[in-house]
């Protein structure tokens, strides 16, 4: 009797073995591992210099018009990489159109913003310095307040050694991005990807089994778990306004090609569960209630409560572990920095 036990349950053991295997052989044809190393950018090589610097300028409320805001107000490296609000508030308190999108992880999406109208981080980065509902400032403003500081000259001078006149608006960009490119977060997920069977709960596992058979990751799939291809929202169901606003026709503001209205770059769901609310609109603050949405209105189907429950269980899994960031040690203004303007531009 003994013997017949135990042999069931080594045969228990090696099906349970195979299935795991099974579905991580699954999960590998559509998913990726994050990189072992901070993934490069192109045509901007990264140095300890540049990362600094682009540390420093993306903490800098000074490249705002008002002094007031920040690359890191948007994008809260202590709240999920954003600021947890429906819509991003900017200079002279003016609220933006859409759900700020988290910076983590963002240099492995195919593009930038929600209608992916920045190909990559530096151009992204240049957005937001120069709207005037966020930071109201402009090229030129931006150089004379970084030239006015000795400090920003000697860290350009640094992390562009080959240049004669490293202080520009480019190179900022580029700083801000290569020091973006190391914000990647590691999570059980990947640890579960490479071969660490413990690494996910059963529950984990089980959503991420309906995450495959239903069809969520036709859309989001690749390292970021999303981040690339533009898909419309509401492809099967559309949903409320209030959650689809008939404003917002996202990539046809880009494109002026009528397919494209209210088509939305797929989100990365890295570190989803911090980054409440969802949706370009940022209407909706529950990641289960997300998930529901999402299969009503691109699935055409009404998951239960507990595939609901084990869909969020394998989200759970991709928060991940933030790199070490040091607060950075700004310099001070200067006689010739230009001084802060709360005025709101027509």
């Amino acid at each position: 009797m003994k013997r017949i036990l135990a042999l069931a349950l080594a045969t228990t053991a090696l099906a349970g073995a195979a299935a795991a295997d099974d579905l991580r052989d699954r999960a590998a044809q559509t998913f990726k591992p994050l990189p072992s190393t901070v993934p490069a950018v192109a045509d901007n090589p990264a140095s300890p210099a540049k990362i600094d610097l682009g540390k420093a300028l993306f903490f800098d409320p000074r490249l705002s018009a008002s002094g007031v805001f920040s690359c890191y107000s948007c994008h809260n490296l202590t709240t999920g990489g954003d600021d947890n609000m429906e819509t991003s508030v900017g200079h002279g308190w003016q609220k933006g159109p859409r759900n700020a999108p988290t910076v983590l992880n963002a240099v492995l999406n195919e593009a930038q913003f929600w209608d992916g109208r920045a190909d990559d981080l530096k151009a992204q980065a240049k957005g937001p310095v120069q709207a005037g509902v966020e930071m109201a400032n402009t090229p030129d403003n931006v150089v004379a307040t970084l030239k006015s500081m000795p400090a920003y000259n000697d860290w350009f001078a640094a992390a562009f050694p080959e240049e004669v006149d490293p202080v520009s608006f480019d190179n900022m960009a580029k700083a801000i991005e290569v020091f973006e490119a190391t914000l990647i977060t590691p999570a059980p997920f990947d640890a579960w990807l490479n071969g660490d069977d413990a690494a996910l709960s059963d529950q984990a596992k089980a959503g991420l089994t309906l995450f495959l058979d239903k069809g969520c990751s036709a859309c989001h799939s690749g390292v970021n778990i999303g981040g690339h291809g533009y898909y419309p929202f509401g492809l099967v169901e559309k949903p409320g306004a209030e959650i689809l606003p008939v404003g917002d026709k996202g990539r046809f503001a880009v494109t002026a090609t009528a397919d494209d209205e209210y088509v939305f770059r797929a989100a990365p769901l890295r570190n989803i569960a911090l980054t409440a609310p969802y949706f370009h609109s940022g209407k909706v603050w529950d990641l289960k209630i997300a998930v529901q949405i999402m299969a009503e209105s691109q699935l055409g189907e009404a998951i239960t409560d507990t595939e609901a429950d084990q869909l969020v269980a394998f989200l759970d899994s991709l928060t991940g572990t933030m790199p070490a960031v040091t607060l950075p040690v700004l310099p001070a203004e200067t006689a010739a920095t230009p001084r802060p303007t709360t005025n709101v531009l027509p």
